[in-house]
């Protein structure tokens, strides 16, 4: 298997990375560049816990090959973390106890950006539709629900 050269923005910072042709974006992210809040569970792009955004559309980094994102623009949480937009999330999903263990969170927050970035978040349904790939174990998604729809609506900065 051959090595390649790639180049990627990851949270805005062009990062340059020699990688096996079949690395997933995964691996990279997390032993490459440690950045560790994607997590790696079903492997299956069935669980939504390794979402990230590449050039604003949810992957599953589990199933995306590093090399598919020579070029792309690469979100994860920490680069929105660190973002005013995110206090917003933050406070949406602490306000209504959407999060116990906060393994899934970060791709749910992830994706819950992006559906709002498109103009996809517009209410109960659409929150709903939009987070049909991922899944929490801990709560019962009632107040993850409640958390992405008190973000419905709301204009993306």
């Amino acid at each position: 298997m051959s090595d390649v050269a790639v180049t990627i923005a990851v949270n805005g910072r062009p990062r340059e990375l020699v990688v096996p042709a079949r690395e997933l974006l995964l691996d990279s992210l997390r032993d490459r560049l440690g950045l560790t809040g994607a997590k790696r569970s079903c492997e299956v792009q069935v669980c939504g816990t390794c979402t990230v955004l590449v050039d604003g559309e949810p992957v599953s980094a589990c199933t995306y090959l590093t090399c598919d994102a020579d070029g792309r623009d690469v979100l994860t949480i920490e680069g929105f973390a660190a973002t005013a937009e995110f206090a917003e999330f933050e406070r949406a999903f602490t306000d209504r106890a959407a999060l116990q263990c906060g393994f899934c969170t970060p791709g749910f927050l992830l994706t819950l950006k992006a559906l709002r970035d498109a103009g996809e978040l517009r209410d109960r349904n659409d929150v709903i539709a939009g987070l049909d790939g991922n899944i929490c174990r801990c709560t019962g998604y009632k107040s993850i629900v409640e958390a992405a729809e008190s973000l419905a609506g709301a204009p993306a900065p």
